[in-house]
């Protein structure tokens, strides 16, 4: 449905001329027609909808450059050596990713389903009705209507307009946005100077339009450069700590599979059966599941955090929810309640006005802009008879003016009626009126009128101004129209704190997290409502303040300031970059145009499901309430996750490292290999089984109350405190079985794996928490789990698999030496954990 090539490009063409090429009308595509284009044409993304494949997901968990030596020794092992050896090999290391596939595979579905559930939406015509419909679902042809805040779907051509700007900055990178209209442009025009043309990527910052959508998809001007300009997001906080942490494992690993191997050479054994070994103790080293688990537990998080009405749309920012410790937030509808009550419209003596009311409810009735709160109680206020009075034009709202005029006529007689911020409509007065209807000096008058607009906003009130004047014959109004007007008087709004606002912040503050309020609002009205909800003598620093003050000087005091207001929307980023700098992981809560910046900039963007378009494209969390007390539970939830991260961090790392090392030391004084390599990856394939279900595991309420951050020298310490522990009582249990028991070579690796296994499995219920393990029960799923293995583990040297492993039936004695080492290894780590936490090293 795409413009042939040869034609003229579309924002060269007639707007008619135009409809005739895409089969359309003004009135736009009837249903059956849309459906019919989108199956043709495919659904509006600039890259398919990533399924995920089954096959494409299973390769992965193989990517590994230590597993995929590990299979290709094992390959050349089955023609050169023990052919039943090499294929036990790969049939773990094929069963080991398996189970990752299955757990990634449905952390994948669990999360599709949410995204689901936040769709951007395009109005558009269908059937000459307008109608709401996914993004994805806009076809060339489609007629759409866009007001401040909405998304731009395709590339569209205009043919109706009003004080149209866009913010084109993905694509041309100018700061400022363009003004747009109806018009005709040549066709060799740079994408910049196409005025009459809207580009999808972009979207609206004031004004209205129709424009009717020529091209979507990957045939974009975005689509086209879209590879180029689709940056990768910034790394987060939680991604930085995987990426370090996973270089540290790579270092270790490194250095104990080249010592390792070069050792067993040096003593004569087989080169081949050496290189396994190695690359076996490498893998168990390395936490294989560690995607998986990351996968399962973010996956598991974002469903706990739906069921708080709490979407997330980024999965990594999950575990920066959690590790989060400044939230900044606007006023309207997160601390107040929302529901905005006119509750005077004044002269300007501060007495109760009649026609200060109808004026404001005539602005309100025949604005077309975006709906805000404060035009409905407008509404709500006068249901007036407006049948003698005919708008004849308008000048919509925008934030830089913060002005909303319109042009309208009533008995012959045409007039400009202007609402906005007090300062911003006062601006553009040259007089006001009095008590008696007559027009005096605004110099006279405005002492009057700031003593009561500043009466006011100490009592919390927001406060409009507005203003009129006589426009003679003319019949259409521009931004220059709103200058030497009439200031007629004040409407006085008022919107509640919300009541159990007090608590929550207590309880967010309980938490480790600093509530700061950047508003548009005056700084009187914002600092009587921080303190309604709690926030006792904050320190206020408004717009122009902040314009006046260099970075540095911001830097240090931004970490002590409570309330931003009066803030400019360029500002709100600025703010958040300078919380970063102080070495705050911060949180963005904002519904607005304005805020999208912000909410990029933010580590943790966070709107609602009624924001505007741009704004929950921009974030990365979308509550379905507008509710401090829903972040509450997810910031919960998202420290939950973390927790449980870092548990399987902490088993994988401890255990792992002590039974290599063990084996490692042990290869060096016996005369034989502890461990076959296939009972070494059996015995890592057994230890992950029961961490699959850590991310359903409880949490210590002392856990989730203080932000949490990777720390790679902790996790470090950590590793080495447990991991000796764990090789100490595996150098004694190889003493028992030498020179205790007298084991046979067989024996000698029944029994230590049989140790190896059940102490890795128990010891999992001491890491998981800093309680002494009695104290902290685990969840069902992680102990069932625990005990299946534990058993397995003790059956299999007398069932049938125990032969194919090279294991056999060991004397009684051998389960009662093993039992008592598990035993007291347990109690001593108990010991060893109460000590380490006590100590500087946890810190």
């Amino acid at each position: 449905m795409s413009p042939n090539q040869d034609r003229q490009p579309f924002w060269a063409t007639q707007p008619n001329e135009l409809f005739k090429r895409l089969r359309t009308t003004a009135d736009g595509l009837t249903t059956e027609e849309s459906k019919i284009r989108l199956a043709e044409l495919g659904p509006n993304l600039l890259k398919k909808k990533r399924r995920t494949d089954p096959i494409a997901l299973f390769v992965s968990q193989f990517r590994s450059p230590i597993i995929l030596i590990l299979l290709i020794a094992a390959a050349i092992s089955f023609f050169l050596a023990d052919r039943q050896d090499a294929v036990i090999i790969l049939v773990i290391v094929f069963a080991s990713g398996f189970l990752g596939f299955l757990q990634e595979r449905r952390a994948a579905d669990a999360v599709a389903g949410l995204t689901a559930m936040v769709q951007i939406k395009a109005t558009v015509l269908r059937d000459g009705n307008s109608t709401a419909v996914p993004v994805e679902e806009i076809v060339p042809g489609d007629v759409i209507l866009l007001a401040a805040g909405d998304s731009i779907p395709g590339d569209c051509l205009i043919f109706e307009s009003k004080d149209l700007f866009v913010d084109e900055a993905a694509l041309t990178g100018e700061t400022y946005p363009a003004e747009k209209a109806v018009g005709m442009v040549p066709s060799d025009s740079p994408l910049a100077k196409r005025s009459n043309a809207l580009f999808m990527g972009t979207h609206v910052v004031s004004g209205m339009a129709k424009a009717v959508v020529v091209l979507t998809g990957r045939g974009t001007e975005f689509g086209k450069v879209s590879d180029r300009l689709r940056l990768r997001p910034p790394e987060t906080e939680f991604e930085r700590g995987v990426r370090r942490f996973g270089f540290f494992l790579m270092e270790v690993t490194l250095m104990l599979v080249v010592a390792i191997f070069a050792i067993n050479v040096y003593l004569s054994r087989p080169v081949l059966n050496s290189f396994l070994f190695s690359l076996a103790l490498a893998v168990g080293l390395t936490p294989q599941l560690l995607p998986a688990i990351i996968s399962i537990n973010l996956a598991h998080g974002a469903r706990k955090m739906a069921e708080s009405q709490v979407i997330v749309k980024r999965l990594s920012s999950i575990e920066n929810f959690g590790s989060m410790n400044v939230l900044c937030s606007d006023k309207t509808g997160t601390l107040t309640q929302g529901v905005v009550e006119l509750r005077s419209a004044l002269d300007n003596h501060g007495d109760e006005s009649e026609k200060v009311l109808l004026y404001a409810y005539i602005n309100s009735y025949f604005q077309t802009g975006f709906t805000n709160p404060i035009d409905v109680a407008i509404r709500k206020r006068r249901p007036s008879d407006l049948s003698g009075v005919i708008k004849l034009d308008e000048v919509p709202y925008d934030f830089v003016r913060k002005r909303l005029s319109v042009l309208v006529e009533q008995n012959g007689k045409r007039f400009i009626i202007t609402k906005g911020a007090f300062e911003k409509v006062l601006g553009v007065c040259s007089s006001a009126e009095d008590h008696r209807g007559e027009r005096v000096e605004l110099a006279g008058a405005q002492e009057k009128m700031h003593m009561i607009f500043e009466d006011l906003g100490t009592h919390g009130y927001r406060v409009l101004g507005i203003a009129y004047r006589n426009m003679g014959e003319e019949t259409s109004i521009a931004k220059d129209s709103e200058r030497e007007m009439t200031f007629l008087g004040f409407l006085v709004f008022y919107d509640p704190p919300k009541r159990e606002l007090a608590e929550t912040i207590r309880e967010l503050s309980e938490l480790g997290i600093t509530l700061k309020v950047i508003t548009g609002d005056n700084r009187l009205v914002a600092s009587v409502v921080v303190q309604e909800v709690g926030i006792k003598d904050p320190i206020v620093v408004t717009g122009s303040e902040l314009s006046s003050m260099s970075d540095e000087a911001l830097f240090s005091r931004v970490d002590k300031v409570d309330v931003f207001a009066e803030v400019e929307p360029n500002q709100k980023e600025r703010i958040i970059r300078a919380l970063q700098k102080t070495k705050n992981v911060v949180g963005y809560m904002g519904d607005g145009i304005n805020d999208a910046s912000a909410l990029h900039a933010a580590d943790v963007g966070i709107s609602v499901d009624s924001a505007v378009d741009v704004a929950k494209d921009a974030a990365d969390i979308v509550l379905l309430k507008k509710d401090l007390g829903v972040l509450l539970e997810g910031t919960r939830e998202g420290r939950t996750t973390f927790a449980n991260t870092l548990k399987y961090v902490f088993m994988a790392t401890s255990a792992n490292f002590g039974n290599m090392f063990s084996m490692a030391g042990a290869s060096l004084f016996l005369s034989f290999l502890p461990l076959l390599p296939k009972q070494v990856l059996l015995t890592n394939l057994l230890t992950d089984f029961p961490e699959t279900t850590i991310a359903t595991d409880t949490v210590d309420p002392e856990m989730v109350r203080e932000p949490r951050r990777w720390d790679i020298g902790f996790i470090r310490r950590f590793m080495l405190v447990f991991g000796i522990i764990s090789s100490v009582f595996d150098f004694l249990m190889f003493a028992a079985l030498v020179f205790l028991l007298n084991a046979s070579v067989i024996q000698f690796r029944t029994a230590w794996l049989l140790e190896s296994v059940i102490s890795a499995s128990v010891i999992v219920l001491v890491i998981r928490t800093r309680r002494p393990f009695f104290r902290s029960l685990p969840a069902k799923q992680l102990l069932i789990a625990t005990v299946t293995i534990i058993g397995v583990a003790l059956l299999l040297p007398y069932a049938l698999p125990g032969s194919v492993f090279d294991f056999e039936a060991l004397p009684v004695s051998f389960p009662l030496v093993i039992g008592l080492i598990v035993v007291l290894y347990v109690l001593v780590a108990e010991f060893a954990k109460r000590m380490f936490y006590r100590s500087s090293w946890a810190r």
